[in-house]
């Protein structure tokens, strides 16, 4: 009804101001008279011809009636004798009143517009305070998504490969429908439960299923969306988001990305934003302050833990840190399993062959897998996804999608050819490194040939890597370019192992700077980390060592990178047969697999690398 009432003011609004509109434009159009010059008007007044005359006020015109009625305008000039000519013609002088109808008109006309703009800006200040979806009135109210009931057909049986995670929050959701249980023990309800991982792992699934699962209302909000640029926004949409979830308490407030406003305060180049200082002081006291939250769990999410503020970070405020790490291989395999459910794949796939494959890979990154292997498959016309699409997909999304439209001379195939057979002769004769997967001249990305290794699962989960897989992994990196040294000569070597040198580089420096690898220096880290200047690291990297120690690095990072160089040299020219059957096999079908691989290396004299 109200709006209904609000269109026919507007609608009534606009009629009066065409109204308005035409009348002043109608009377402002002058009549048409005859018009007769200054020297006409006094001849025809001397030849009788003038009946009356009607002066105007400051007698510049005159109103002429001739004898046959007619009504004709005279603009006179400043003429004292006008008057005597007229009185001795005996000719009716009349002056016309003064009428105050031009500057009424003037007056309102001048103050119509700004007043009519006056009236349509509270129209539409009062349609944009009242109408759905606007934001004009309401900079300060919080933006977050409610659920006051399970919406989101998400739940816990929906979420797979991080079963701990799972479990922690299981208890919050377990404490929300039975605080009963957990208060007869003493024990209290958490305030905050952080949620920290890479992308992709699934933190944000894990609070849709949180809201699945509850039962309670449940609000839902970016940590972006706190920050505006106006001044005091952001603590304003704080305040309101505890207010409303006090008003529904016990609830879920979840924060996605909290990193957007939880960063450290006081920190970077001109000392922090205040406007995002002020949001996380406001957060920080709704989150422990004087005035309890009792009833109310936040959850947040982030993949950046480094940079929130410690205060942010203690007891109280979020009482759990909870880690979404990358899944193992049993946690990939389940991740497939439940992306799988809507896909028709073929009998040949087999999902425990692909877990093993994809060491590393995240929830995210398997959903994606899948879903490139179904638009292969409909691609290809094919009615079900096969393990062909599945290994495609996986080359795709590993190293981009194949470049078959790509010219390729034979002797740029030939060098491709015998750069990675180089590459993969020496990683599976090197002991104690990672299997060789696939080797493949087909051009990706940015590459023009690429080898594929098994990486260990146990190193991909401990993180922990040991002096001789990192030797050895040196090792590896030089073999293309020692293939191309040693089949082609000195002069026709390449730069296509530039990323090659830059990885033996930076993994040689490591081992001495940071992993304590080196016999003269000792197990000492040198040299400080570089930091995010806008995070309050430090602005530059400065040396903690002398210029004889930076001398020692430089040498020891040269000795690591010659033993290397030495290793692979000698593992391509004692095996440079099986070199050379290898870099046939590329060039003849362009892709060569593991089983290939260890057939060539079965049938043939092999003679492995030494251990370093």
């Amino acid at each position: 009804m109200n709006k209904r009432w609000r269109n026919a003011g507007l609608y009534a609004l606009l009629a009066i101001v065409v109204i308005a509109l035409a009348t002043a434009f109608f009377d402002k159009q002058p009549q048409t008279r005859e018009t007769w010059k200054y020297s006409t008007f006094i001849q025809e007044v001397e030849n009788n011809q003038v009946e009356r005359v009607s002066l105007s006020a400051d007698r510049s015109k005159a109103l002429v009636t001739a004898e046959d009625g007619a009504k004709i305008m005279v603009n006179l000039p400043p003429d004292p004798g006008l008057i005597d000519i007229l009185s001795e013609n005996n000719v009716d002088i009349s002056v016309m009143p003064q009428s105050d109808e031009g500057f009424w008109f003037k007056a309102l006309s001048s103050l119509f517009f700004p007043i009519l703009l006056l009236v349509g800006l509270f129209f539409l200040l009062r349609r944009a305070q009242s109408g759905p979806g606007s934001q004009a009135m309401n900079f300060g109210k919080s933006k977050a998504r409610v659920q006051m009931e399970p919406q989101t057909q998400v739940t816990f049986g929906d979420v797979a490969g991080i079963e701990q995670a799972k479990l922690e929050l299981s208890e919050v959701v377990d404490f929300l429908k039975n605080a009963d249980r957990f208060t007869a023990v003493g024990a209290k309800i958490p305030k905050g439960v952080l949620l920290v991982g890479p992308p992709g792992t699934g933190k944000t699934l894990l609070a849709k299923a949180v809201a699945g699962e509850a039962g309670v209302p449940f609000f839902s909000i970016s940590g972006s969306e706190f920050v505006e640029m106006f001044v005091g926004v952001g603590a304003s949409r704080v305040r309101d988001l505890f207010e409303q979830a006090k008003a529904n308490a016990p609830c879920i407030v979840f924060i996605d990305e909290i990193d957007a406003v939880g960063r450290q305060r006081g920190a970077g180049l001109g000392g922090g934003n205040d406007e995002r200082e002020q949001t996380l002081n406001q957060l920080l006291t709704e989150m422990d302050g004087f005035e309890g939250n009792t009833g109310i769990i936040i959850i947040a999410a982030t993949n950046r833990p480094d940079v929130l503020d410690a205060a942010l970070m203690r007891p109280g405020r979020f009482d759990r840190q909870v880690v979404v790490d990358r899944p193992d291989f049993a946690g990939r395999l389940e991740i497939m399993q439940v992306h799988a459910r809507g896909k028709t794949l073929a009998k040949d796939v087999d999902l425990e062959k692909i877990a093993r494959r994809t060491p590393g890979f995240t929830g995210a990154d398997l959903s994606n897998l899948l879903n490139e292997a179904a638009i292969l498959a409909a691609r290809r016309n094919l009615t079900e996804i096969s393990m062909d699409e599945v290994n495609d997909a996986i080359d795709r999304v590993l190293a981009g999608p194949e470049k078959k439209d790509r010219v390729m001379s034979e002797k740029r195939k030939t060098l491709v050819a015998f750069h990675e057979a180089g590459h993969a002769l020496v990683g599976a004769l090197m002991p104690d490194y990672d299997p060789v997967q696939k080797i493949s001249i087909i051009p990706r990305g940015r590459a023009g040939g690429l080898t594929w290794f098994m990486p260990s699962e146990d190193r991909m989960d401990s993180g922990l890597f040991s002096r001789s897989y990192l030797q050895n992994q040196m090792a590896v990196a030089l073999g293309g370019r020692l293939a191309e040294e040693i089949v082609f000569g000195h002069e026709e070597v390449t730069t296509g192992a530039s990323n090659d040198l830059q990885q033996v580089t930076r993994v040689a420096r490591q081992m001495i700077t940071r992993y304590g690898m080196s016999e003269r220096l000792g197990p000492v880290a040198l040299g400080r980390q570089q930091g995010n200047v806008f995070l309050g690291r430090d602005i530059m990297s400065e040396r903690d060592f002398s210029e004889e120690t930076a001398a020692t690095i430089d040498e020891e990072v040269r000795s690591l990178v010659d033993e290397a160089y030495v290793r692979a040299k000698n593992v391509l020219e004692e095996n440079r047969q099986i070199l050379n059957k290898l870099a046939d096999m590329l060039i003849e079908k362009e892709t060569v697999d593991s089983e290939e691989l260890q057939d060539l290396l079965a049938n043939n004299d092999v003679r492995v690398a030494a251990i370093a």
